[in-house]
């Protein structure tokens, strides 16, 4: 009685290790076939469409991982230039702002077209302009502002009065540069 007790409990034992074995291959097939159904069909090869063996499946997922590791990195630096490119422009919005207020004049023949940019701290009075332009000869026709940001953005539109006479583009530009930035806030060495 002894022995069969004995041989019974090495027939379980051998049939619980074998019961084991079937369930982890069962599970590492159930786990591998998860894997796969992760992998986006178009990435599969044509014949793949029928049916992989565990070890392709395997090395499908590797090279998915490994591509969709390498576009990670890629996407990094891309994100990163754009940042960097963000933090120049913020830069250079800096260093267009300390300039503000910008004037620029322009001499169309008959007219004259004066466009103004100033920040919202640094703002002038767009009368004070016109008055400017017609004291040198020249008749605003039309005069518009628009604010973009932090910025102002002034447009004027004036024809000469006497054209025989014309307007001196010169001598208004110059008139409205120290209008707009007074000499007294220039700096020393201007």
């Amino acid at each position: 009685m002894k022995k069969r007790v004995a041989s019974t409990s090495t027939e379980s034992s051998k049939l619980d290790r074998k019961t084991i074995e079937k369930n982890r291959r069962i599970h590492m097939k159930s786990l591998c076939h998860q894997l796969s159904s992760l992998i986006p069909p178009n990435l599969k090869p044509a014949k793949s469409k029928l049916m992989l063996g565990q070890r392709d499946q395997l090395d499908l997922a590797a090279r998915y991982i490994k591509h969709m590791n390498e576009r990670i990195e890629k996407l990094k630096r891309q994100k990163e230039q754009v940042m960097s490119n963000n933090d120049d422009r913020k830069m250079f919005n800096n260093n267009v702002e300390s300039k503000l207020p910008i004037v620029e004049l322009r001499d169309l023949g008959s007219s004259i077209e004066v466009m103004l940019v100033s920040g919202l701290n640094k703002a002038f009075m767009l009368y004070e302009v016109i008055s400017v332009l017609e004291e040198e000869g020249a008749e605003v026709v039309t005069a518009s502002f628009s604010t973009v940001g932090d910025k102002i953005f002034y447009v004027v539109h004036a024809q000469v009065k006497i054209s025989r006479v014309g307007v001196e583009t010169t001598r208004a530009y110059n008139r409205l540069q120290e209008f707009i930035a007074p000499p007294e806030i220039w700096p020393e060495d201007v």
